[in-house]
């Protein structure tokens, strides 16, 4: 499900069968990242984190239809399993290459499922913001169904 709020804003809500820190977890480690991150029909080959306040990451998908694609950005919020804030921007030379834009991801857990509300600002316009809608529901949609398998090989 997605909302958006103004023109420069994008959210995006889903709830996950797994608990907050196997969902924080897809985002804070680069194995696991590289299984879901990208849209439909992409994959995620090359991830590097370093996952600290002031840290950076970079990450390239890529498709056959559109090759490969670099992002990149630093982290300003880090709270295990709650809260995660980070820069993004793409590195390519599209519309939105070199746009700097802030994420707010938090994870609520409630018996045994987390809610995963993703808000990305700082769009250029409408246009720009919903040109990314369809790519994180994608991943999203990967998201999930990796998060299932992550939760069961580590239940008890």
């Amino acid at each position: 499900m997605s909302l958006s709020l103004a023109d420069d804003e994008l959210i995006i809500t889903r709830t996950f069968n797994a608990r907050a820190a196997t969902v924080f977890s897809l985002w804070s480690e680069p194995e696991h990242m590289k299984r879901w991150m990208g849209p439909k029909d992409f994959d995620c080959p090359q991830v590097e984190i370093d996952f600290r306040v002031g840290g950076g990451y970079r990450a390239m998908i890529r498709s056959k239809e559109h090759g490969e694609s670099w992002c990149g950005g630093v982290y300003r919020e880090i709270e295990p399993n709650r809260r995660l804030v980070f820069t993004f921007a793409w590195e390519d030379t599209g519309p939105s290459a070199g746009v700097e834009t802030q994420v707010t991801i938090t994870f609520a857990e409630l018996d045994g499922k987390t809610v995963q509300t993703f808000h990305q600002t700082g769009f250029l316009n409408a246009e720009r913001r919903d040109s990314h809608v369809g790519g994180w529901n994608g991943s999203f949609d990967k998201q999930q169904a990796y998060a299932e398998i992550v939760q069961k090989e580590q239940a008890p």
